[in-house]
């Protein structure tokens, strides 16, 4: 896997409370669970050890009073992109039964593994990255964020899109790689090298545990 950062007094100042907020990116039901849209023809266990991570993260950074953002998916007929419809005709799909994902109050749409809290900031957006079409840096600037801790499904997808906007907003980037997953890992592991190259720190659980340690 690309370099991560080790836990440091360093990374604990740069991923401070009172600075930092962690983004859980897209951790669904149809994303992730077997029984969601995706679990009938992919083994959702490839992304059972991203899950696991991501609520020990999601604990941690409650223990230590750093604010957790949920970002989802969140559609209907009305927001599908026609680009995407498009995209994915060309390419031999049925969009009217493909791109059903994550419809807002269906079952699919929930999240997974971490959930929020009542009071915690949940975001639905209807694009890869959580800034787009959404309010999501309006928010962060209201809590005072300028530092990210992000994890979530897919890694080269959603998370990656959120990833390169938040650092072309100048936010300080940290990717959990444990607590972010795809279908395939070699996918995976170049996309996690791809955001080391561009717009992220790469760290993990465990270091952020540490550097969190005693903060709250």
């Amino acid at each position: 896997m690309s370099p991560t950062v080790e836990a440091s007094d360093d990374l604990a100042g740069w991923i401070a409370p009172g600075r930092t907020a962690v983004l859980i990116i897209d951790m669904q039901v149809d994303f992730a669970s077997p029984n969601g849209a995706l679990g009938g023809f992919i083994d959702m266990s490839v992304v059972e050890p991203a899950l696991s991570a991501a609520e020990k993260l999601v604990a941690d950074a409650r223990a230590a009073g750093v604010p957790v953002v949920f970002v989802g998916l969140s559609t209907t007929a009305e927001t599908d992109s026609p680009a995407w419809n498009e995209r994915m005709r060309r390419r031999g799909g049925d969009p009217d039964v493909d791109a059903a994902l994550c419809r807002a109050g269906q079952v699919g749409s929930e999240f997974y593994g971490p959930k929020p809290l009542s009071g915690e900031l949940v975001v639905h957006k209807t694009r890869y990255s959580g800034f787009v079409g959404t309010d999501l840096d309006i928010q962060l600037t209201k809590l005072g964020v300028d530092t990210l801790v992000v994890a979530g499904l897919t890694t080269e997808c959603c998370v990656d899109g959120t990833v390169r906007d938040a650092f072309n907003l100048d936010y300080h980037v940290f990717v959990a790689a444990d607590a972010c997953g795809a279908y395939e890992a070699d996918i995976h592991e170049a996309s996690l090298k791809v955001m080391a190259l561009n717009s992220a720190i790469l760290t993990d659980t465990a270091a952020i545990a540490s550097a969190w340690k005693g903060a709250a």
